[in-house]
């Protein structure tokens, strides 16, 4: 029997027929396939795909457009050619990948000098500041104390802590004014 009439045949569910189509095509479409994907496992993997196609989508086929063989070579050329710039892009998503992640982005650099910079103003300021004065605002904004837990550790009144730090924040936005 003639690939075309299998065809019919398999469209309508005939095993028999598709066993015999199989054995027909198997090569040629393992050929085609081979020729363009190169790689024999994956060549074997996208053939059986095609096969597989064939079996579910026979009733697609129209003998007035063409040969059985032609269609179905057709559906593996497609396939193979579908499973290479599958490959391709998945090669070149990983190499983007591997790039961003060896060479971090420009506004990362930026935003650590930055931030570089930032932490060297904010010491420059703070040690503008009186021992009293930095002495709570480190225990408050770097040590992470309220200001009640500041003055129960200075041993000196919520008030007197309130002043100093509310001092030490005004110089300190003073100083950091030409940056924050």
């Amino acid at each position: 029997m003639e690939a075309d009439d299998l065809l019919l045949l398999v469209a309508g569910g005939n095993h028999q027929a598709f066993e015999e189509l199989y054995g027909l095509v198997s090569g040629p479409v393992f050929g085609l396939v081979r020729r363009v994907v190169r790689d024999p496992a994956q060549s074997e993997e996208v053939a059986q795909e095609v096969l597989l196609e064939l079996w579910r989508s026979a009733a697609k086929f129209d003998p007035g457009r063409g040969s059985a063989l032609s269609w179905i070579l057709t559906l593996a050329h497609r396939r193979a050619v579908d499973r290479v710039r599958s490959a391709r892009a998945a090669g070149e998503r990983e190499q983007r990948e591997a790039w961003r992640a060896h060479f971090p982005a420009f506004d990362q650099v930026t935003e650590e000098v930055e931030a570089g910079l930032e932490r060297e103003w904010v010491r420059r300021c703070l040690d503008r500041l009186t021992e009293l004065q930095r002495q709570s605002v480190t225990l408050a904004y770097y040590e992470g104390y309220t200001y009640r837990e500041v003055a129960e550790r200075l041993s000196l009144p919520l008030g007197t802590v309130k002043t100093r730090m509310r001092d030490g924040l005004t110089r300190m936005r003073e100083c950091l004014g030409g940056v924050a």
